[in-house]
């Protein structure tokens, strides 16, 4: 067994000064079959287009792999390391999922209404960066004209989308 993990510590160029293109082509390979597998005990979520909560540790989690695959930093810690930023998040969203304190805002933010009964709530879309095009964009888009007296209300959503709820 020892010897096995010294043949594959060999492989992977673990405690070499530098590494050579088939090494780090080796731990390309090795360390995206692990980050799926990370990923697959985590939460599929992590890299769809969701909060600041998720895209922080996709941009983390990227960040650390590559170190893995460079060699800048030890190869098995590194790995660990990525493992536990996605086991915290998983642990972080089920604390948000069951807290009624406002854990999950805290986190995750929360929507913002931009247009109540087809009137801009100006102070909102300002502090929020949105314009009354964007708006419009986004009526557009779910298939309705472009008329923001027609809104019942839409909101900023937590993931950065707005989404429109239309007067009957």
């Amino acid at each position: 067994m020892q010897e096995t993990l010294e043949t594959i510590d060999h492989l992977l160029g673990i405690g070499a000064e530098s590494l050579n293109w088939w090494q780090m082509s080796l731990r390309a390979i090795v360390v995206f079959f692990v980050a799926l597998a990370i990923i697959r005990v985590g939460n599929h979520r992590i890299f769809g287009k969701n909060t600041a909560f998720d895209i922080v540790l996709g941009i983390i989690y990227g960040s650390i792999l590559s170190r893995a695959i460079t060699g800048n930093s030890p190869f098995w810690a590194t790995i660990f390391a990525a493992f536990t930023l996605v086991i915290l998040h998983k642990l972080l969203a089920i604390v948000a999922y069951h807290s009624s304190f406002g854990f999950g805002n805290m986190i995750k933010g929360k929507p913002k209404a931009l247009v109540k009964d087809g009137e801009m709530q100006k102070n909102v879309m300002r502090s929020s960066s949105v314009t009354e095009n964007d708006i419009k964009e986004a009526l557009r888009s779910s298939g309705h004209k472009p008329d923001i007296s027609s809104i019942h209300r839409a909101y900023l959503e937590r993931s950065g989308d707005i989404s429109i709820i239309c007067k009957d």
